[in-house]
């Protein structure tokens, strides 16, 4: 997942996909190595594109309570940053593309950023690291040769406000690579070695900070299905080097799925967790960060864009995954219709209950999501998606309670068993989500396997 430009320092990689080079390991995670031999540690990219999350300050209650106390946010949010201050989790902020002609151009830029988004909030925010620009290198905008300027002066200023403490670094993109796989043939494109990617290995070097790589694996698989094994992406027992972080997506995409999805995460903690490297050195821990903490309904793209998260914006999982070495000794590892955990879904009060039952999935309305999702969601399934909508009707058996939630709740789950329960067909623009437990209400039960 990343390569340390000094032996003497621990360097860093974000990542989100599936290929590998002989710098990286790959897979929806940010890791860093270390230079001593001790097992690594698991942190979480929490991203806020979408319109139904928890607030900063319920967030870091989730994190506290699941034994994380890694973050990688994409900006610098003061509310965030403020929610996160004293709560002992360590957090890596960004500065955006767009400030980075800036930032190179002027060092005065450069102070007042650092002094307005870091000094602010540090040290009562633990902040560790910054990432400059992100995956520059494709930035549409050619932002490349203002990259290293702005790391250094970025650098200056931290030093300038006795912040050296603090990490410089910027997420490249596995596209910067002229091979990938395997990833003993890895290596950088040509076109960009002497202009920006010795310079900033240089940099880093010099600085003792980390390299940050975005590797996507779920898409290289999705587009290399025919060459490369799932069992290689999922990171089991397979020949050469393995893998990390698959999304939940549409039965088009290839490899996209709770299943494969709670695989892969799991056997990646697993293999940090209990101190193996990467196939270059296998004795280096890695600290990885899974992308990503929730999934995020307003993100463009297909529907695995939207579905990469470890949790509903209901801070239900979406499936086990472990966090600690004590969760990977209990074996967590599975999707959410192999959990006994208990789900929330349709009460007298317009609210779902559920009743257990094994090896069964039923789709129900987030309530978060507000009224105007859920109706139009609503109107969705009952019109163009085909779901079996006469139940909800006056005097029928479902009909009561007459809330948008409850008759939303059957809709949605009378369209998810009709598509027979397919990867992305509980979504409804992030207005539902998956339960283990038969949801009802009075004398109304929810169809499974498309009926009654």
């Amino acid at each position: 997942m990343l390569c340390d430009p000094s032996k003497n320092h621990r360097s860093m990689a974000s990542l989100r996909s599936f290929t590998l080079s002989f710098l990286l390991l790959s897979f929806s995670a940010l890791s860093f190595f270390h230079a001593s031999f001790a097992a690594g540690t698991i942190g979480v990219n929490y991203g806020r594109v979408a319109n139904n999350l928890p607030t900063p300050a319920e967030v870091v209650s989730l994190l506290k309570s699941q034994g994380i106390n890694r973050v990688k946010l994409y900006d610098t949010n003061s509310d965030v940053l403020k929610a996160l201050a004293n709560s002992a989790i360590d957090v890596v902020v960004a500065l955006p593309n767009e400030l980075l002609s800036s930032v190179a151009a002027d060092q005065s830029f450069a102070d007042t950023w650092v002094k307005a988004n870091i000094s602010e909030h540090f040290p009562q925010t633990k902040i560790e690291a910054i990432a400059v620009g992100n995956e520059v290198f494709v930035d549409p905008k050619n932002t490349t040769p203002f990259l290293v300027p702005a790391m250094k002066n970025v650098y200056k200023s931290l030093v300038k406000f006795n912040l050296s403490s603090i990490k410089i670094s910027s997420p490249i993109a596995l596209s910067a690579l002229q091979n990938s796989y395997p990833s003993s043939a890895g290596s950088f494109k040509t076109e960009l070695i002497g202009p920006a990617i010795k310079p900033m290995l240089d940099f880093l070097r010099q600085s003792g900070s980390y390299l940050m790589v975005n590797a996507y694996p779920f898409f290289a698989y999705a587009a290399n299905s025919d060459v490369i094994s799932l069992d290689y992406a999922l990171l089991k027992e397979n020949p050469g080097v393995k893998l990390a972080g698959l999304p939940l997506g549409d039965e088009a995409e290839i490899g996209a799925g709770e299943a494969n999805a709670a695989a892969y995460n799991g056997n990646l903690v697993k293999r940090v967790l209990t101190g193996n490297g990467t196939p270059l050195r296998p004795q280096e821990p890695l600290d990885v960060y899974l992308f990503a903490l929730f999934n995020e309904n307003e993100k463009p793209g297909p529907t695995s864009e939207r579905n990469y998260g470890l949790f509903y914006p209901n801070e239900k999982r979406v499936y086990d995954v472990p966090f600690t070495l004590e969760q990977v000794g209990d074996g967590q590892s599975m999707p959410v219709n192999k959990s006994s955990s208990p789900v929330p879904a349709v009460q007298s009060d317009g609210k779902v209950s559920t009743t257990s039952t094994a090896g069964q999935t039923w789709c129900v309305a987030n309530g978060n999501a507000g009224a105007e999702k859920l109706q139009a969601g609503l109107d969705y399934a009952c019109g163009e998606g085909g779901a079996d909508c006469r139940p909800i009707q006056v005097g029928s058996a479902c009909y009561s309670p007459s809330t948008v939630e409850a008759h939303a709740s059957y809709a949605f789950n009378s369209y998810y068993q009709k598509k027979a329960r397919g990867a992305g067909t509980c979504n409804f623009g992030g207005a539902a989500y998956v339960v283990t437990q038969q949801p009802g209400f009075g004398n109304c039960k929810f169809p499974t396997d498309g009926g009654a």
